[in-house]
């Protein structure tokens, strides 16, 4: 049943945020547009700061599509904000191409 809900969510990706932006700020956002179930802000590690930009997973594709549509292009806190559906979920996933090479295993670790 769980593998059933991840595969009708969407992931959607939001560039431009600014660098203090926390999560409920964007779920408040968002959510007046779409049903949002989770969201991860990327940031800097040593700093804690935004990167600026952001993903969600939307509930239902009509839901990403609105969000998509409303929020692309607006103003928030001062900055542009670019609103997509991430190539890997839009609809029919990508397959990676197969190579020939053979699994690159590690070096043993040498006994000391």
């Amino acid at each position: 049943m769980f593998s059933q809900i991840t595969e009708l969510m969407v992931k959607i990706f939001i560039g431009g945020l600014p660098d203090n932006i926390q999560e409920m700020d964007l779920a408040i956002l968002v959510s007046l547009h779409g049903r949002v179930e989770t969201i991860k802000i990327v940031r800097d590690r040593a700093t804690g700061k935004c990167k600026g930009y952001a993903f969600l997973e939307i509930y239902s594709l009509p839901d990403a599509k609105n969000i998509v549509s409303t929020l692309n292009g607006e103003t928030f806190k001062g900055n542009v904000i670019t609103v997509k559906i991430s190539e890997e979920e839009s609809g029919v996933q990508a397959a990676k191409p197969k190579t020939n090479q053979p699994f690159k295993s590690k070096r043993p670790r040498l006994q000391r």
